[in-house]
């Protein structure tokens, strides 16, 4: 794949390094320490750091404010993006801002329905759709355009990521939709937080078959569970979330006192499977409200020290 941007995730891809990225969501207020907080506990032992744009549809700090306050701490950030709450013309619009501070990464995203958030009357746009913020992306990236046809003065140079859930049902489109999403411009793909390692590797296995694997970096997902009662959560009312039962009961199986310890080595142990799995570029560890766990993870997974 030929470099296109100054995206440091996309280096350490090209250069055939398992990456690590990571995530944290902006605080509800607009303190910028706790975005900084973050950022310093991940920023040595991550590759690049997602910014969660008003996640769950629940307003936050802006995912473009925080990702500057990381750029800006010498820190890689990856702008998340959904479509859910501006058309055509404001998302171009923050591309451009996003691409003035020279954030080089973008992931596209549909984004939660806002009925499941702090303002459920509150209108949605969904004037494109992510693989249309693809595409979008790409063209601005690409041919230095707009959608409405004039120049770009100074074009992003972003590289361009987008989510997969190999645990969505029907399982049969999982791999064409992935293709999709490759078609409409995606250079790389962070997955659903893995638990069915058996059904991940079915869906990588239909996606090597078709090649996809060479035409696009996947990052497997994977959450440390911090307790019995998460695991549950997640398994009952988290859609397209698959937690096998042999996870809760093993953390069943352990006092409660000792189950964060046991969701940390059940991660672990994903991470070391996953590293066997063929297309499988490197990890996005998303420990949710548990950033402080990250550097333990990679350090304990043998993804410690990242490439330079």
């Amino acid at each position: 794949m030929n470099l296109k941007t100054e995206s440091k995730l996309e280096k350490i891809l090209a250069a055939g390094h398992l990456a690590v990225t990571s995530e944290c969501g902006p605080p509800r207020g607009s303190d910028p320490e706790v975005i900084k907080k973050k950022g310093e506990l991940l920023k040595d032992y991550v590759d690049a750091i997602n910014v969660t744009d008003n996640q769950t549809s629940v307003t936050r700090l802006s995912s473009l404010a925080a990702c500057i306050h990381l750029k800006l701490m010498g820190v890689e950030p990856v702008l998340q993006m959904v479509t859910r709450d501006r058309n055509r013309i404001a998302l171009q619009s923050d591309i451009l801002g996003a691409a003035s501070f020279d954030i080089n990464n973008i992931l596209c995203l549909s984004g939660d329905h806002q009925v499941f958030g702090d303002c459920p009357g509150g209108q949605n746009v969904f004037d494109l759709d992510s693989m249309q913020l693809l595409q979008t992306v790409r063209h601005m990236r690409d041919n230095g355009k707009f959608l409405g046809g004039d120049e770009i003065n100074r074009p992003p140079r972003m590289f361009a990521g987008a989510a997969a859930n190999p645990f969505a049902e029907p399982f049969k489109i999982r791999v064409p939709r992935l293709a999709k999403k490759i078609a409409a411009g995606a250079e790389f793909i962070q997955t659903q937080c893995i638990y069915n390692l058996d059904r991940f590797e079915e869906w990588m296995k239909g996606v090597c078959d078709r090649g996809l694997h060479e035409k696009v970096y996947i990052l497997a997902g994977v959450t440390p569970m911090k307790s019995l009662g998460m695991a549950r959560y997640m398994k009952k009312n988290v859609p397209g979330m698959d937690v096998p039962d042999e996870v809760i009961d093993r953390l069943a199986g352990v006092p409660k006192e000792q189950q964060a310890e046991e969701g940390m080595k059940i991660c672990l142990e994903t991470i070391e499977r996953l590293k066997e799995v063929k297309g499988v570029s490197g990890f996005h560890i998303m420990a949710i409200e548990w950033e402080e766990k990250v550097p333990e993870i990679v350090e304990r997974a043998g993804l410690f020290p990242r490439p330079e």
